[in-house]
């Protein structure tokens, strides 16, 4: 039996989306012949909403680490509130000692907490293991760079710069790479031809399927968000001005209709639910002033604190309709997508055609309905306004889905963890 040590800052209960890949993980490993052990940052440091359902899953067995961080309501003074830059002390102090005492045969390191990510090629050099890192999203990018400065995130002048500087410590040493998008293995590649040859796989966040159940049993625990006396279509999850062409022609359709067809089109409600990942109570719209340039701010709710992860579930089990907009980046992958899937409700995307997102779809759905940012504007709006008319007059057909879904289940997923392991482990020995 192998043992892997796996960093994730966020873990359950925390509601974090990049700590989703370990926990559907874990009660797989131990039949696929790893050991695997967590560590964590311990929750009274952390600032995302939690979820005690989250545990459910967790293998009993399964021992966890926690560590320290500094406090962020004393760090926030000085502009650094990143539970990665709080935790890096205390994860190297620990995770030491733990190595000089215990034998560990590889570190998986799976977070979008990017800068723990350092501390992989430390440990390879102290105690001769090696790592992998599982790049959920992309590090260093200079995809705002040319975007005007009401565009970029916060705090982008500092990130920018610490986030060039990191990530080549990180990426050099490392010993193989997983990766949500194909594009993001090959431009780290790219950019660092040291690790050209090192092994590595695209694996996608999939489904975990006891997942739906649990929401559905649970659903008296959760707030109903939705209008009982609308038709709600509902996407949740983060927002931002590179979805801004996936949801114009949404709400473009959606004036015409309220021009047109008052009566009909009224009925519609469209909810954008957890869009910003502020803290509860300080995030910023996105999506609903742009939704006031067109003039249907009354159908659009937005609702910028990110809810639980299970009353995100219940809230897609309770929609009438399903929406997904994509970003304008092609390397944009929607992992989320699974669990829209599951609802088996009616649902409607529109991506970047070079997102994975659309290939997944088209391959695991028989008639979602799928456009991309390069259809015909005309043709692409009629579409979606013929789809408007049907959903508001409550004629709906349920997502159904083929046999390659399969392929996205959190059991078939790890099995190509646990082959990336293997291989990362030999490349390191030489073999």
């Amino acid at each position: 039996m192998k043992r892997v040590l796996i960093i994730s800052p966020y873990f359950p209960p925390a509601n974090a989306a990049d700590m989703h890949r370990v926990r559907t993980s874990l009660p797989y490993f131990k039949a696929l012949g790893w050991e695997a052990e967590v560590v964590m940052v311990a929750r009274d440091y952390t600032d995302v909403a939690q979820d005690e359902l989250l545990l459910q899953n967790v293998p009993p067995d399964i021992t966890i680490h926690k560590v320290n961080a500094f406090d962020k309501k004393w760090t926030s003074k000085m502009g650094l509130g990143s539970i990665a830059l709080r935790s890096l002390w205390f994860y190297k102090h620990y995770v030491d000692k733990l190595l000089a005492n215990k034998h560990f045969d590889l570190i998986y390191l799976s977070t979008t907490q990017f800068p723990v990510l350092v501390l992989g090629a430390h440990w390879k050099k102290k105690f001769g293991i090696p790592y992998v890192i599982d790049m959920q999203d992309p590090w260093h990018s200079e995809y705002y760079q040319n975007k005007p400065k009401a565009e970029r995130p916060k705090k982008y002048w500092f990130s920018y710069r610490l986030n060039k500087w990191l990530e080549p410590i990180a990426l050099k040493e490392a010993n193989g790479l997983i990766s949500v998008s194909e594009s993001y293995i090959s431009d780290l590649k790219v950019r660092y031809p040291v690790i050209k040859n090192i092994p590595a796989a695209t694996i996608t966040f999939g489904f975990f399927e006891p997942d739906l159940p649990i929401a559905v049993k649970n659903i008296q625990r959760f707030e109903n968000i939705l209008d009982a006396n609308s038709v709600n279509i509902v996407y949740i999850g983060r927002g931002g001005a590179d979805m801004n062409k996936a949801l114009k022609p949404l709400f473009a359709s959606l004036k015409k209709g309220l021009t047109e067809q008052p009566e009909v089109f009224v009925r519609l409600k469209v909810y954008f639910i957890g869009t910003s990942y502020a803290p509860a109570g300080q995030g910023k719209p996105t999506i609903l002033p742009l939704a006031a340039e067109y003039g249907v701010q009354n159908n659009v709710v937005e609702i910028t604190d990110r809810i639980s992860f299970y009353h995100a579930l219940s809230t897609l089990h309770q929609a009438d309709a399903l929406f997904v907009p994509g970003s304008d980046d092609p390397k944009y992958t929607a992992s989320k997508i699974y669990p829209y899937l599951l609802t088996r409700k009616p649902l409607m995307a529109i991506f970047h055609s070079n997102s994975t997102a659309v290939d997944v779809l088209n391959n695991c759905t028989k008639n979602a309905i799928v456009l991309t940012l390069a259809d015909e504007q005309v043709q692409q709006e009629d579409t979606i306004y013929q789809i408007l008319y049907k959903w508001a007059n409550r004629e709906f057909t349920g997502t159904e889905l083929t046999d390659n879904i399969e392929e996205f289940n959190a059991r078939n997923l790890t099995a190509r963890q646990v082959a990336l392991f293997e291989q990362a482990i030999d490349n390191f020995n030489g073999r």
